[in-house]
């Protein structure tokens, strides 16, 4: 399918976002990142910038996201980056998934690839997610990697799924292929770019964007209040970590007062021995 490509930016000195028009008024976002399109702060902001190029520039319209690597649409935060990056959850990880989820314009994850971690978390913010029929897994695998979630990175999964769906992706790390996420709603349809066109005008997304009888565009306000948990969650997550904080403590002195009680225990019944 011939595209007209409509601008590129690097991501750090390999990678790079390539923005193309699919069809009028539709926008490919393909990113490549090697080797895998890992979440870092350059990726994160050079997302960030052909979005807000996409809604300065551009007609408003629809806008789809997919990789440029055929193995990954992500795998993922880097946790070494994540961990000592100042300012990378608040300004490049959190502000993207923000971004997304209230972006003006209807949003489309065309997902080629795996999908682990926070890569599905970035494709949750969309407003719709299509999947490679043929290959790729969605997966949580946090509880195997000894790393907790917070607010903002599950409440999505509470707002778009089942809470069944929602244990097994949390608590069993289960990785789901093409069917089983559709069956679970997870995605919305299978196939690639072409069947993801076909969804776009069969449910008339270009026009959606646009303005609406009052001449006022509200696709992003409506989206903001849908998803207000999530939203809340990504704009006030120091309030959250601080509040996670004070729990961690109070658990911490609350494991120490059980391990007394059951030393009291074993000691009483070695005196009566």
């Amino acid at each position: 399918m011939k595209m007209n490509t409509l601008f590129e930016l690097p991501i750090g000195e390999e990678g790079k976002v390539a923005v193309s028009e699919a069809k009028d008024k539709v926008y490919l976002i393909t990113f490549s990142s090697p080797p895998d399109n890992r979440l870092i702060t350059s990726f994160c902001q050079a997302l960030l910038l052909a979005l807000n190029i996409l809604e300065t520039k551009y007609p408003p319209g629809v806008v789809i996201t997919t990789s440029g690597i055929n193995k990954f649409f992500s795998n993922g935060l880097d946790l070494e980056h994540a961990s000592f990056t100042p300012g990378f959850f608040s300004d490049s990880l959190y502000a993207l998934w923000l971004r997304i989820l209230t972006y003006p314009m209807p949003t489309i994850a065309l997902i080629n690839g795996h999908a682990f971690a926070g890569a599905l978390m970035l494709a949750m913010m969309h407003d719709y997610r299509i999947m490679n029929p043929h290959k790729g897994y969605l997966c949580l695998n946090e509880v195997e990697l000894g790393v907790p979630l917070r607010p903002p990175m599950t409440s999505i999964f509470r707002q778009k799924v089942s809470p069944q769906t929602y244990r097994r992706l949390v608590l069993e790390a289960a990785r789901y292929k093409a069917l089983d996420a559709l069956k679970e709603g997870i995605v919305d349809w299978l196939g690639g770019l072409e069947e993801t066109l076909a969804h776009v005008d069969e449910l008339k997304l270009v026009q959606k964007a646009g303005k609406g009888v009052t001449g006022k565009a509200v696709y992003g306000e409506l989206k903001r209040e849908m998803w207000r948990e999530t939203v809340g969650y990504l704009e006030n997550f120091a309030a959250e970590d601080q509040q996670d904080y004070l729990a961690g403590t109070k658990r911490l002195r609350e494991r120490a007062a059980a391990d007394k009680q059951v030393s009291q225990w074993e000691a009483k019944l070695k005196s009566k021995l």
